[in-house]
């Protein structure tokens, strides 16, 4: 049986779409992941994959690419989907975040690393709103001290 992640990141960033917001992707780095690794914080990269910063975005059941724009130079993005963590809108941080899965391939290609693929299904960590922001609310919690201000906030409910 098929993961539905794929599905709910799709029905998400459309969603996005829909209602003007600008979707981010939070993505877990690790080998099978092509990002400028130069972006990368802790592990993660944060990625805007509205339809204005990227070009040619395919999101597909078992992985997402796509070109964008890094420091002014054009790069190839691939997010095998068992890598993403949440997609969310930045105005109000709704989306939904995701149990990353931990695999260890390091060079497989994109057929030997679905094949390892286990089958077992992706559990939504939280639904819309992501964890941290108050039910029901339409804007972002205030900054708090052990936190950037300016940057959405994600908290994994488990």
């Amino acid at each position: 049986m098929q993961s539905t992640k794929p599905y709910l990141i799709r029905a998400l960033h459309e969603w996005c779409a829909d209602q003007g917001f600008t979707p981010y992707l939070t993505v877990a780095v690790d080998a099978t992941t092509r990002v400028p690794r130069e972006f990368v914080k802790d592990g993660q990269i944060v990625l805007n994959i509205g339809l204005e910063a990227t070009h040619q975005l395919l999101m597909g059941n078992e992985e997402i690419t796509f070109q964008a724009r890094f420091g002014g130079r054009s790069f190839p993005v691939v997010v095998p989907i068992e890598r993403v963590a949440a997609i969310y809108a930045r105005e109000n941080g709704e989306g939904m975040a995701f149990e990353v899965t931990e695999r260890n391939v390091v060079d497989a290609t994109p057929n030997e690393r679905n094949e390892g693929a286990s089958q077992q299904e992706d559990v939504p960590a939280a639904l819309s709103p992501v964890a941290g922001l108050p039910s029901g609310s339409d804007t972002p919690l205030a900054p708090t001290s052990d936190r950037p201000s300016g940057r959405p906030f994600l908290t994994r409910v488990k």
